[in-house]
This record gives C-alpha cells, structure tokens and sequence, in this order.
C-alpha cells in the first residue's frame, strides 16, 4: 500500500502523508512514493497547485531510524518541491520534527494549526540538521535557527511563523489556508511557474554549493558512535549517556 494518498479538487491535488505506524517518519518507502506522487503532478496540466497535507496527529516525525531514506534520495525529494513548477502548500495540523522540518521549509506556502508543535531534534540523537539545511537555512531567521538547532528545544506555531518556518497559523488551518488556495486558482500556470522559479532561485543556489557536502556529513555523523548511542537511547526511551 502506499504511504501517500492522492485526491483533487479545482486544481489542487491534495498529497497526504498516510504512514501512521511511523508517524509519517521519513522512510524510503515514502520518499520514494512522494517523489512519484509530484512527478505525476508536476506532468498533469490539470494540477495548478500541490496540497501537502497528513493523517494523524503529526506532519513527520523525521527521518525513519528504522529505515532511513537514502540521503541523495531525501536531498532529490527536496529539490524536487522546490523545482516543481506549481507551488507546493503544506497544511500542518500537528507536530512537525527533525528532517520533517526540511520537508516543510522546502513548500512555498505553509499554514499550521495553533496547537503545531515543531523540534529539530537531529543535536539530541548526535547528529546535525545537515540535509534538511538547504531549504531551512535560506528561508527561515538565521537567530532562531541557531537556537533551536542547537538545544533541539520545542516551539509552537507562533514561533514558527515569527521566524519564518511557516507562512501563517491560525486555530483553524482550513481557514488559513482558504485564501492561500483560491489565490492560486486564480493565476495562470505560466505565471505561477515563473513567479515560483524568481522566489527559488536563492534555495537552489544552496543545492548546487552544498548538498554534496551535507550529504557526506550526514553520512558520517550517523555511522559514529554517538550517534548509535542516540538512535539506541530513542528507541529505548532514555537518556543517551551524554546528558549531565
């Protein structure tokens, strides 16, 4: 079964992250369906705009520890939404971690309900938001990355719109979002894939510089030590041995 659910309506073709027995953690089996799921997409004159959305009460945990995207394959999915020629709009209801983040940050547009919560949790597993830093760094506020990178501290949906992670948040997400979707039923296609290609130019600068480089640190940082005493104490529930 796939772990992406597809429907339509005027236009906007609704992408709903439906693994609920990893939380929609990014898993190989999902990253490879979603990138399908926008190739379809992306090819339908039909489609104006792309709907991400999810089941359950979370947007993604992150990356799957039990089975982890390849991270050139997680690096393609992201530069594949901010390459897609119709804008991408997320829809957050719930709670958004780690590498879900940097599916977040690579939408054009995105809404969260005002019960969001939101974490990079990659410093308290002993390894670094590398990979998902192509699309956060250029489009979020450079002081409170910093903060929240580094003590993997929880925000809520406020902070996250301050800072630039999201677009908008409101108690009902549906209300926020309604404007945002009839705004893009009403542009044309070649002027939504123009505009688009103006406002990503900057974030697939990034891509070209960087993503080999985050890719092999990524790499590393999840073969060492700390790491696996990381992924072990998350999964047992504890504290890694590192905590004073």
């Amino acid at each position: 079964m796939t772990t992406v659910r597809r429907t339509r309506e005027r236009g906007v073709e609704t992408l709903t992250l439906d693994s609920p027995h990893n939380r929609n953690a990014l898993s190989a089996t999902l990253v490879a369906d979603l990138a399908a799921a926008l190739t379809d997409a992306a090819a339908d004159t039909g489609v104006r705009a792309v709907l991400l959305t999810h089941t359950g009460t979370t947007f993604s945990a992150g990356a799957d520890l039990r089975d982890p995207p390849d991270p050139d394959a997680l690096v393609g999915l992201f530069r594949q939404l901010t390459e897609l020629p119709k804008p991408v709009v997320a829809r957050v209801a719930g709670h958004v971690r780690a590498g879900g983040l940097g599916l977040l940050a690579a939408c054009d547009i995105s809404a969260a309900s005002h019960d969001s919560t939101f974490a990079f949790t990659e410093v308290r597993i002993g390894v670094a938001p590398a990979v998902i830093s192509l699309t956060l760094l250029p489009r979020s506020d450079p002081r409170a990355l910093a903060r929240h990178y580094l003590t993997g501290e929880r925000f809520d949906a406020a902070e996250a719109a301050r800072t630039g992670l999201v677009t908008a948040a409101g108690d009902d997400v549906d209300a926020v979002l309604a404007p945002i979707l009839d705004g893009v039923r009403r542009a044309s296609p070649q002027a939504l894939a123009e505009t688009k290609r103006l406002l990503t130019a900057r974030v697939l600068e990034a891509f070209d510089r960087d993503a080999a480089d985050l890719t092999a640190l990524s790499a590393r940082l999840f073969a060492s030590p700390q790491a696996r005493e990381g992924m072990t104490a998350f999964l047992e529930r504890r504290d890694p041995e590192w905590v004073v």
